[in-house]
């Protein structure tokens, strides 16, 4: 990977509070996140951000998009290698001191260590490749889905029994009288 994709993804990685994950099943979802030992470490289970439906298995490969801080927009977007850390492995906990760190408004602060062992899943996305998408190399579509076709999307005539505005004069105001 060259050395400027890197560093592209971690200043990245490090100043956005969330990162776009598509798994490889194509569900897209938006995560809280922390940029860790040269990955995005994240927490999801019960009591945590979802995860389901990502098929974000250990081994398996998915695409994380990174907004820019300064105007908000997609910024870099790069392949990633799913790691699952085990339970109580030092890769865990120092994933989880990080995380632990960092989330908010925890239900049991106390407990929450535990309770991501016990029922949640803590993954390290780690970049696996070079950037697909980065400053000078973006696609020139806008990459917004095609609505579904829909009747209640397509505007029709107005009931006739409904009041129209009025257009006002160029004078934009009442005519005196």
């Amino acid at each position: 990977m060259p050395a400027g994709d890197l560093a592209l993804i971690e200043e990245t990685a490090r100043k956005s509070a969330l990162v776009w994950v598509r798994g490889p099943r194509g569900a897209v979802r938006p995560l809280w996140h922390v940029w860790h030992e040269g990955a995005v470490c994240l927490v999801g289970g019960p009591g945590e951000q979802p995860l389901e439906g990502l098929g974000l298995a250990a081994g398996a490969r998915a695409t994380v998009s990174a907004r820019g801080k300064d105007k908000g927009g997609r910024l870099v977007v790069w392949p990633a290698r799913v790691v699952e850390p085990k339970p109580g492995g030092a890769e865990w906990e120092a994933a989880v001191a990080e995380l632990r760190g960092k989330r908010l408004n925890a239900v049991d602060p106390e407990g929450t260590v535990a309770r991501w062992a016990e029922s949640c899943r803590v993954l390290r996305l780690v970049p696996d490749g070079p950037a697909e998408q980065r400053p000078g190399a973006m696609p020139t579509d806008g990459g917004a889905a095609v609505p579904p076709p829909s009747p209640a999307l397509t505007r029709g005539p107005f009931p006739s029994g409904l009041p129209t505005r009025r257009r006002r004069g160029a004078g934009g105001g009442r005519k005196a009288g």
